[in-house]
């Protein structure tokens, strides 16, 4: 059955301390990833990349991510959770430092491959850590933390990327990742004793990794270039490898771990929470900066209350998913985000920005509810020896959704607006009219997203396997 973990439940110092620093991660990643956005128009000026190819910068590092994710998980239980860890953050940092001093689109594009791969590592590792850490009745709060650094990452990256490209140039804000990165590595190595590696022994299953990579590229692509034949490859990839894993004696991937209810509902949620939301930025920033002409620091401001509000929910959510059973707290979150998309749906030419805003605080509420305590529902469901997979799944379902989500609006753009329409004051009408089809979809899936966190179950004490 594997190894025995090196580290059990440790004192309360040492918790923190890894708290500390996957918090500290977690936040690195996420405001890198707003921080890239803000300055994308930048980069692709400088380096001569057109509209398509820029998009890439941001597209690189998620598919890079998302195809390595679930075998780095697998990696960090048969190998160290710590040790994945800490070569993730070297690896971010390192190709974050090459990025800044890049001078083609090739190899920006490439470098930032590289360290989606670190960022890969870090997704892995950062909850398995603190799951391994911190004993169930400590998880959720543990969790919650986590989980809002994520979102003060995101409230305050377009902030930093705004400043730092316009006072100093876009290679700063992959300079910016540097130091913080080096704490992160310098604190683990120092001050973090002990490893978990609780899987140790068992063989990686090489080819059923490099099928779930191909399976997962191949949708992410797909779905980025709307292209069928991509999706339905990565589709019959999946089954494949699905097939491939039944058989595995130590599979990258325990298939089997789906039949577990809470597991498998709590994922699907999971991905109809972010399909749902994550497209929800883009389209307001569209419509606040066309429609109602505002400068792109202005939009950003009003943006950031959606993550902002997040940032404060998500600890006392944790908080209360350690009290109160995690499937009623994280289903009345996402009902909370279908009210707030719903409301979002009645957008017209003359809508207030205060209406906007309020929306936005809405789902800002729901995610908040929502992400942390149904973490802990799919953390709680595995044994410990499966952390680092389960860890690697929630990050993979939030990277799928992401997806979904930028070409569910993609395509209903293209369906009102026509092929290579730019937005311009002759098709506001319908621009608008799209944005509100594109909250009430968004909406429809809120709805089943709880019937998904509902249909879970009551998340049992787990005995450990």
């Amino acid at each position: 059955m594997g190894g025995q973990p090196t580290v059990t439940f440790m004192s309360s110092s040492s918790r923190r301390l890894v708290l500390l620093v996957s918090a500290l991660s977690a936040f690195l990643t996420s405001s890198s990833l707003s921080t890239v956005s803000v300055a994308v128009p930048a980069i692709a000026k400088e380096l001569s990349m057109d509209a398509p190819t820029s998009g890439w910068v941001i597209t690189s590092f998620l598919l890079a991510c998302t195809a390595f994710l679930v075998p780095l998980g697998r990696v960090a239980d048969v190998k160290g959770r710590k040790r994945v860890f800490v070569l993730g953050n070297a690896l971010f940092v390192a190709f974050s430092m090459f990025c800044g001093l890049s001078t083609s689109a090739e190899a920006m594009l490439g470098l930032r491959f590289l360290q989606g791969i670190g960022g890969a590592m870090i997704y892995a590792t950062g909850v398995a850590l603190i799951s391994s850490a911190f004993p169930p009745q400590e998880r959720g709060r543990a969790l919650g933390l986590y989980t809002s650094s994520v979102y003060v990452g995101l409230t305050t990256g377009p902030l930093i990327g705004g400043a730092l490209t316009g006072l100093l140039g876009w290679r700063y804000i992959f300079f910016f990742n540097v130091p913080l990165g080096g704490l992160v590595v310098a604190l683990t190595i120092s001050r973090l004793r002990g490893e978990w590696v609780e899987a140790k022994g068992e063989r990686l299953d090489l080819l059923g990794s490099a099928m779930y990579g191909l399976a997962t590229a191949s949708l992410i692509v797909g779905l980025s270039l709307k292209s069928l034949a991509g999706v339905v490859l990565g589709a019959a990839l999946l089954v494949a490898f699905a097939l491939w894993e039944l058989r595995e004696r130590w599979p990258v991937l325990e298939v089997r771990l789906f039949k577990n209810i809470t597991f498998a509902f709590s994922n699907l949620a999971a991905l109809m929470n972010y399909a749902a939301t994550y497209a929800v930025s883009y389209a307001l920033s569209l419509y606040l900066q066309h429609v109602k002409g505002m400068p792109p620091h202005y939009a950003g401001f009003v943006l950031t209350a959606q993550p902002a509000v997040q940032a404060l929910v998500s600890p006392l959510a944790g908080y209360t998913a350690d009290r109160v059973e995690p499937r009623v707290v994280a289903s009345i979150g996402m009902a909370m985000t279908a009210v707030g998309l719903w409301s979002l749906s009645g957008i017209g030419m003359g809508t207030g920005v205060e209406s906007i805003v309020m929306g936005l605080m809405f789902v800002g509420v729901g995610i908040g509810l929502f992400v942390s305590p149904n973490t802990k529902a799919i953390m709680n469901s595995v044994p410990s020896k499966f952390y680092g997979v389960a860890s690697a799944m929630t990050a993979t379902m939030r990277n799928m959704g992401q997806a979904m989500s930028m070409a569910i609006i993609t395509l209903l753009m293209t369906s009102f607006l026509g092929v290579g329409t730019r937005i311009e004051p002759s098709v506001y009408p319908v621009f608008v009219d799209c944005l509100r089809t594109t909250f009430q979809i968004f909406s429809a899936m809120c709805v089943a997203g709880i019937a998904a966190s509902l249909a879970r179950g009551r998340l049992e004490p787990l005995i450990q396997a």
